[in-house]
């Protein structure tokens, strides 16, 4: 009599997901959300910087993802990463049967519009209900850095002073002993002269320290505007400057472009080819650049004044 075979569920074997299908199936549910854009070629092929890429942890009931994106700029991050969390989450869901325990986003690069494109229409625009807590806009290092790193040096030396009279005091090292010696010292000094400079020059780095405690972090970006009335992204001096130099760069005629920018407007200097003759075609390629480079000032929270010098070649050849 042959034996009957059963075919239960626990002799069938078992599903393995790698992470790589993971990271493909987030990566592609990320593209599908407008806004979204693929980032790299190049040298990031093989560095293994595309956007979007993902990095995967799985565990036994549940995957966790940090996913970095390429975004088209300008949009309402907010939003995005909102519409950006519930599609990735969808998907690994639908497709694996893993639920998406943590999906952590992070915007790694960004794209513009071309100059022949008047609007962003991928950028997806909030809804009118939704709630954006405001995040910590980017500032300086604290003023009390410097000091902070001074007085924690002076404490690390005075520790080191404390442990050797220690041993010295157990009899582990010889030598002659510095604090006692420097109590003593002190103990015996009477009135001087140059106790008073030393008192006032005391009461003023006193006196400074508590100000440097007390002074605000310094910004050190520039909110970018959205539609939410809530700034999400910050953009640096440096960044606005090569934003508007690379406007200006566009201009006919316009040879070199460099941008100076400061907490309260933004200078663009410019330096015209050969064709410049009189100062009335100087001050039409002015108005040119100023057209090209004023709406991207625009998309600040807090706009700059916009100011456009322009030079030909033989006047920077003189200078």
């Amino acid at each position: 009599m042959a034996e009957s075979t059963t075919d239960e569920p626990g002799t069938r074997g078992r599903l393995v997901i790698k992470d790589r299908a993971y990271e493909k199936i987030a990566t592609t549910a990320a593209l599908q959300v407008p806004g979204v854009v693929a980032q790299g070629g190049g040298l990031t092929r093989f560095t293994g910087r595309d956007l979007p890429r993902a990095d995967i942890s799985t565990g036994d009931r549940a995957v966790a993802v940090n996913l970095y994106l390429g975004v088209q700029w300008p949009c309402d991050v907010a939003e995005l990463t909102r519409q950006v969390h519930s599609e990735v989450g969808k998907q690994v869901e639908n497709l694996t049967g893993m639920p998406l325990h943590r999906l952590e986003v992070l915007v790694a690069g960004t794209r513009s519009h071309g100059p022949d494109e008047t609007d962003v229409v991928a950028c997806p625009t909030p809804s009118p209900a939704a709630t954006v807590t405001p995040p910590r806009p980017p500032t300086a290092a604290p003023a009390a850095v410097p000091a902070a790193v001074v007085i924690s040096i002076g404490l690390l030396g005075l520790a080191a002073v404390a442990a050797r009279e220690l041993l010295i005091s157990r009899g582990t090292i010889s030598g002659a002993p510095w604090l006692r010696n420097t109590f003593e010292w002190v103990g015996r000094l009477h009135w001087q002269e140059w106790l008073v400079p030393a008192a006032i020059a005391a009461l003023a780095v006193g006196v400074l320290c508590v100000l440097l405690a007390l002074a605000p972090r310094t910004r050190t970006h520039v909110a970018v505007r959205t539609s939410s009335g809530v700034p999400t992204a910050w953009m640096r001096p440096v960044d606005i400057a090569r934003m508007c130099s690379a406007r200006a760069g566009t201009i006919p005629r316009v040879s070199v472009a460099h941008t100076t920018v400061d907490r309260r407007r933004a200078t663009v200097h410019v330096v015209t080819d050969d064709t410049i003759t009189g100062p009335e075609d100087l001050r039409n390629l002015e108005r040119a650049v100023t057209d090209s480079v004023r709406p991207s000032l625009e998309l600040l929270d807090r706009p700059l004044k916009l100011r456009v010098k322009a030079r030909t070649r033989r006047e920077r050849r003189r200078s």
